[in-house]
């Protein structure tokens, strides 16, 4: 799948983000290895602790749909004037659906674009080779 109709996507779903409380919407789509893409928005709670973020709600459903999700792309948009990278939670989670170093392409409403990748974001990782 193209990288823009990804972006698009992702786009469409953050107008659908329960963001009451922050007015913050966020949406994602992720490709999985398999070819199937999955979008999230972010859900928030008045109780914070409970909000849960777009890039997490978008894996939750490969999950739920596929069972063994290993994660190809990750984009990430928001209705701002600067792209917002996945922040340290999706960052961990998007981590441990990767088999390789996944690319992370966040968009905005600007021409503002950030390109990088998981192991950029979340260098030397919590995995389970430290459970040894």
């Amino acid at each position: 799948m193209e990288l823009s109709a990804l972006k698009e996507k992702a786009k469409a779903v953050a107008m659908n983000a329960h963001a009451p409380y922050s007015s913050f919407r966020v949406g994602s789509a992720i490709l999985t290895r398999s070819g199937n893409v999955y979008v999230g928005c972010n859900v928030e709670n008045t109780s914070y602790g409970l909000t849960t973020c777009a890039e997490r709600n978008a894996i939750a459903g490969a999950v739920a749909k596929e069972g063994k999700v290993v994660i190809e792309q990750v984009v990430v948009y928001t209705p701002t004037e600067r792209p917002a990278s996945p922040c340290g939670i999706c960052r961990q989670v998007i981590h441990e659906f990767c088999e390789s170093d996944v690319k992370i392409h966040s968009y905005c409403d600007s021409d503002k674009v950030l390109d990088t990748s998981i192991k950029e974001l979340l260098p030397e990782a919590f995995n389970l080779d430290d459970f040894d």
